[in-house]
């Protein structure tokens, strides 16, 4: 590999990471900030057994440089609302994602309204495991993911 190469990759990501905030803004940010990024705008219509069907119209803030839903944003709704549909089949769960393969199948732009569907295919006593798809209105389909999540029980104190 050569030097070059490895300064561009350096390059690339301290680059992206240049704050656009001063770092005592950045630090004040509350933990919980990121999720209401994401989710900010997201409705839920459907909550059912083992199913949540929601609908976002996709901000300008999850875009990327492209102008296309980000990869992480699309990544983070699937974390999210994988976690959530657990709730559906009666685990109250504050686990960890342990794996997510997600297929990135078609792009979504900015105000275009999708559709996020998570279904659990199993739960047992400690692994969950769910689908979740982003679709467009048309029902092409923007990503469709496999969630596996620990499902660590809510303390009972």
């Amino acid at each position: 590999m050569s030097a070059t190469a490895l300064e561009a990759a350096r390059r690339m990501l301290e680059d992206a990471a240049l704050e656009t905030l001063p770092t005592p803004a950045l630090d004040a940010i509350p933990s919980k900030f990121y999720d209401a990024f994401v989710l900010r705008g997201l409705k839920v219509l459907i909550a059912e057994p083992r199913r949540l069907l929601c609908s976002l119209t996709v901000p300008p803030r999850l875009l990327n440089t492209g102008k296309f839903m980000h990869g992480g944003a699309t990544a983070s709704l699937v974390d999210l609302v994988g976690s959530a549909v657990f709730y559906t089949a009666g685990v109250e769960t504050r686990g960890a994602p342990l794996e997510m393969s997600i297929a990135y199948l078609d792009a979504a732009f900015a105000d275009e309204e999708i559709d996020i569907e998570a279904k659990v295919l199993r739960t047992g006593k400690a692994v969950g495991v769910a689908t979740v798809e982003l679709r467009k209105k048309n029902g092409k389909i923007i990503a469709h993911a496999r969630y596996t999540k620990y499902l660590a029980s809510l303390s009972k104190l």
